[in-house]
């Protein structure tokens, strides 16, 4: 004989009051306590250190408040020469790397025969670590390096006959550093790209065809401004870390030959450790760069219309 139990409605009702408030109280922390790990990361390895290095900033050499780190890195000749050295590399490499990218992400979403070959190739370069390629161009920029020896076999040196790379002017250096670069970021930049290029709705491009549009023009029309918020996440990271470039050129060229923002933090703090204030410095200079990056970052959001919300989307 089968038993049949019946519950009050008064009970079901106390039971599912009770499951629904705890359900509730779960989905309110759930999301805080997914998140902590993260926090509790940034509050100690990047807040941390950027609370201390702006409280180091303004701390003269007695523990007391100054703006003395500040005046003495404005008026020093070698802030200036780092601005412009830094401005010059960022804005010309992010140009050349942006088309550079895009033309190679372009040819890879073709998906031609050899086209996964030609991608992994093309993503050797960031592969390799910043110390490992500055060795490599380091070993290979010197006069009896590994560039004079392949020009030499390719015919373009005679014999005996050698390229001083690393000897040349400020201006040559400066675009030497850009090519290096270029050579190591293009990767990061591109896999960017083609990442947006994949998503991108293909029944569009396909309309611009059907009316009369040839490449150029559905590229220029239709596939840019649909790339638009992908192409604005490669060049905002690509900016951030132009700016702060100076490994490359350190252990090309050493400290001072060719002083950049970045550069001057790691000169102060470990060419220069015998100096009262040198942490302060160095301290000072990781402040202005960051500010000077932050600066860059927004003009450009604000250039590109990443700021304009008048702007609907038309489904």
């Amino acid at each position: 004989m089968t038993e049949i139990i019946i519950f009050s409605s008064d009970l079901l009702k106390g039971v599912d009051t009770i499951n629904l408030s705890n359900l509730k109280k779960n989905k309110n922390w759930t999301p805080y306590l997914l998140i902590a790990p993260t926090v509790i990361y940034y509050i100690f390895f990047w807040l941390n250190p950027v609370i201390t290095s702006i409280y180091s900033s303004f701390k003269g050499v007695d523990g007391s408040f100054t703006l003395q780190n500040y005046i003495t890195v404005f008026t020093a000749t070698s802030f200036g020469e780092a601005f412009g050295n830094s401005a010059f590399i960022a804005g010309i490499s992010i140009v050349i790397e942006f088309f550079i990218a895009l033309a190679l992400a372009l040819l890879i979403n073709k998906k031609f025969k050899g086209s996964a070959v030609f991608l992994f190739i093309a993503m050797v370069p960031m592969a390799i670590p910043a110390v490992g390629a500055a060795a490599i161009w380091k070993t290979g920029l010197t006069a009896h390096g590994w560039m004079n020896s392949l020009l030499y076999y390719l015919g373009f040196l005679a014999k005996g006959e050698k390229l001083l790379f690393l000897s040349g002017s400020k201006f040559s250096i400066l675009w030497l550093v850009i090519i290096i670069d270029t050579w190591q970021v293009i990767p990061s930049m591109m896999i960017i790209l083609l990442a947006g290029l994949q998503n991108l709705s293909k029944e569009a491009k396909e309309a611009g065809y059907v009316f009369g549009g040839n490449g150029l023009t559905v590229l220029r029309q239709i596939t840019i401004p649909m790339l638009k918020p992908t192409i604005i996440t490669a060049v905002i990271l690509r900016l951030i870390a132009a700016i702060q470039i100076w490994l490359i050129v350190v252990m090309l060229f050493g400290f001072d030959r060719i002083p950049l923002l970045l550069e001057r933090v790691i000169y102060y703090k470990e060419e220069l450790p015998r100096l009262d204030n040198s942490y302060q410095i160095a301290s000072t200079y990781a402040v202005i760069t960051s500010i000077i990056v932050t600066i860059a970052a927004v003009v450009y959001l604000k250039f590109s219309g990443a700021f304009d919300t008048s702007r609907k989307e038309v489904v």
